[in-house]
């Protein structure tokens, strides 16, 4: 057999090709694991954004300071209340939680807070406000009943 000119370009040209096409990079493999689909998709891909913390990390020095005090008050907790988060205050918040029958892993629970008298105060006058009313109008029908209809409107009346 006689190797010709084209002959032999036609052979390397196709190991050129096959070497080229070797050195691709190969398909991505195949999960081994079922293709999750509907809601549930989201919680098992991968994040590609960088992981942020969300919420309250630490607590104020000054919300500390409340919370020792009150269990301080609860006898959970000796001493002074000094305003750090610290393992002593930590753990007795968990013995707080858990002899209410509550939850222990993660402190401070909100239930926890609102039985120590550290929940929110909605006895506030403030909170009787309606938007648009100045705060004394609020202050004198705070424990009025108005007879005016809602209607009515103080622009009807000139």
């Amino acid at each position: 057999m006689r190797l010709t000119f084209r002959n032999l370009f036609l052979i390397i040209l196709s190991l050129a090709l096959l070497a080229s096409v070797g050195m691709a990079q190969p398909a991505a493999k195949k999960s081994s694991k079922k293709a999750v689909s509907g809601k549930h998709s989201r919680h098992h891909a991968k994040k590609k954004t960088s992981w942020k913390s969300h919420g309250q990390q630490v607590i104020a020095p000054e919300r500390a300071r409340e919370i020792q005090a009150a269990l301080i008050r609860e006898h959970y907790l000796t001493g002074d209340p000094s305003g750090d988060w610290d393992a002593r205050t930590q753990q007795a918040m968990v013995r707080y939680q858990a002899d209410n029958g509550w939850q222990s892993k993660v402190t401070p629970d909100s239930r926890a807070l609102i039985k120590l008298g550290l929940g929110p105060d909605y006895s506030r006058q403030e909170l009787l406000n309606l938007p648009g009313q100045s705060d004394a109008v609020a202050t004198a029908n705070a424990g009025t009943v108005s007879t005016q209809s809602a209607t009515d409107s103080p622009r009807d009346k000139q």
